[in-house]
């Protein structure tokens, strides 16, 4: 399925420490799967990428959260990673998230999100914003996280693609932006998850308006 409407769409990939290898290799196959969904000459989406996980340590954490942010480098310190600005251009997205190394860090869902909404800032005013969330697990903080997802949701639609049933999903469907029947796709395990482009219909059918037409 593609998608040929004026979007700006963030896509979070989760690189946590928990995924495993075969988890961190699905996640990567369903990213440039929803990337291609976006290539073609009617292409009209925007598209930035960001890969995050977060410190080992909880003294990186507390940096990373604390009220202050000076000296703080957001890719080495708390491997947040902006993988790629906005970009029409979907062939270098692919190669981009094709050559990333998996960080295999913590979960620090909470700054990934904030992260997202100041890359909205940058985005087209006349284009609806989305933000596209893949994640395998718990977040480091809840709270962190509803705030931050209460936050991007003032100026974005926010969908989550949580994957496996150590995903709270309880929570990501308060996280996500209402109705969340239409913003939280869950995925059982990495396996479905393989098995990218169901997935990715189901992401493309839900944030692309007025789809049936492309189908």
């Amino acid at each position: 399925m593609k998608c040929d409407k004026e979007l700006d769409v963030v896509l979070l990939i989760d690189g946590s420490g928990s995924l495993g290898q075969n988890g961190w290799d699905a996640e990567k196959k369903a990213a440039k799967t929803f990337v291609k969904a976006f290539s073609g000459a009617t292409g009209k989406a925007n598209m930035a990428v960001i890969l995050y996980s977060g410190p080992s340590t909880w003294s990186g954490v507390y940096k990373c959260t604390g009220k202050s942010n000076k000296g703080v480098d957001q890719e080495k310190d708390c491997r947040i990673k902006e993988v790629t600005p906005f970009t029409k251009d979907m062939e270098d997205v692919d190669k981009k998230i094709d050559s990333l190394e998996w960080p295999q860090g913590s979960t620090l869902t909470s700054l990934a999100l904030m992260k997202a909404k100041a890359e909205l800032s940058l985005g087209r005013k006349d284009s609806k914003s989305v933000v596209v969330v893949i994640t395998d697990g718990r977040p480091l903080s809840y709270r962190n996280t509803a705030l931050a997802a209460r936050s991007l949701r003032k100026s974005a639609r926010l969908v989550w693609v949580p994957v496996t049933k150590f995903a709270p999903l309880k929570y990501i469907k308060k996280w996500a932006t209402r109705r969340w029947q239409e913003n939280v796709i869950p995925v059982e395990t990495f396996e479905d998850l393989e098995m990218s482009t169901v997935v990715v219909n189901h992401v493309i059918a839900s944030i692309c308006p007025m789809h049936e037409e492309l189908m």
